[in-house]
């Protein structure tokens, strides 16, 4: 039997609208049923939330779920069906908000366990060919395409589609994903049997213990450990979010941080390095890829390689490409420079 698939599936979408009233709360003034039935269709649920005067955070059995004014972004693991949350979603927008599906983003890396995977991910082919039907016509400005690695089988999965070429300069979305967790590390994120402890208070010890903490101590965090083994937090500061899920099991371990951000001249408003550095010290991982997306004339994606290799990561690859609406998508690959020894 395969084991769980911890890469994620990510989609964003955004939503345009012409009532101002409407616009102030938008996406957040949706009905938590209509959340729900959503994410009936994807196949997980809310085990969790949070909320700030800008958005709303959910974490997700499988992953999570960021509510903005205008903005959705779903991120789900396992063998959720995530591209089946797209109708409902446009849906509810219509029909209780007045609002239109302006642009969509849909990222993936490789999956563990390829075969495992229900329909529309069974391939990206599939996933290409699904978002195509499904997506109305007026998103007309689209783009697939696969990203691979030329010192492994890592790949980054882009699809994009837009009504229209518009930018919100100097933005970033930063994504890591990183497997061979190191063992020792990794066993922080399994339980005690029988610990007597709920997920919530399970998952701030974990938070504490490992260092996570520590990434963003501005940030308001919301944690969740999962029974035997698992964990997932949400971090909120101001209107930028950031997000951690592990799967600490042994032969499939898997771990990912992401993070969002805008940069002001030449002043990033996360310290990238920081950031970087801590992500890498708390999981070691065998191997790791990062992708960063850039709107504007953002180069964050250059302070990557030079934060990690002091850490003992070596840049293996790097793509680069232009997508319509979210602008360079550039993906780098990394293991470490001493290749771990067999235990």
């Amino acid at each position: 039997m395969a084991g769980f698939e911890g890469f994620e599936k990510r989609l964003e979408l955004h939503f345009i609208g012409h009532d101002p009233t409407t616009l102030q709360l938008g996406l957040r003034k949706l009905d938590f049923h209509c959340i729900q039935q959503t994410l009936q269709a994807v196949q997980c649920s809310v085990v969790s939330a949070l909320g700030n005067s800008f958005f709303d955070a959910y974490v997700l059995s499988e992953s999570s779920l960021f509510v903005y004014p205008t903005k959705i972004i779903i991120k789900t693991c396992g063998t959720t069906q995530l591209l089946k949350s797209i109708t409902p979603l446009i849906f509810y927008a219509h029909t209780h908000l007045g609002l239109t599906l302006s642009s969509c983003r849909y990222t993936r890396g490789n999956f563990i366990f390829p075969t495992a995977q229900p329909f529309p991910h069974t391939s990206f082919n599939d996933e290409v060919t699904y978002l195509e039907t499904t997506l109305p016509t007026t998103l007309c400005f689209r783009k697939a395409s696969i990203m691979p690695s030329k010192s492994s089988s890592l790949a980054w999965h882009v699809f994009t589609a837009t009504s229209h070429l518009h930018h919100h300069p100097y933005a970033y979305t930063l994504e890591i994903c990183m497997t061979d967790l190191d063992p020792t590390l990794a066993a922080k994120f399994f339980r005690r049997p029988a610990d007597g402890k709920s997920g919530h208070s399970a998952g701030k010890e974990m938070t504490a213990a490992t260092g996570i903490g520590e990434i963003n101590e501005h940030a308001l965090v919301c944690d969740f450990a999962f029974d035997p083994c698992g964990y997932s937090m949400n971090g909120m500061d101001s209107e930028w979010y950031s997000t951690i899920h592990v799967t600490p099991e042994e032969g499939y371990s898997y771990a990912s941080f992401e993070c969002v951000g805008h940069v002001s001249g030449d002043d990033v408003d996360v310290d990238i390095v920081h950031v970087l550095r801590k992500v890498v010290q708390i999981f070691r991982p065998g191997t790791m890829s990062v992708s960063t997306t850039s709107l504007g004339n953002n180069e964050v994606w250059r302070e990557v390689a030079g934060a990690v290799e002091p850490m003992g990561l070596k840049l293996r690859s790097c793509a680069v490409d232009q997508f319509p609406e979210c602008g360079s998508v550039v993906f780098q690959t990394f293991t470490p420079i001493r290749r771990k020894s067999a235990h």
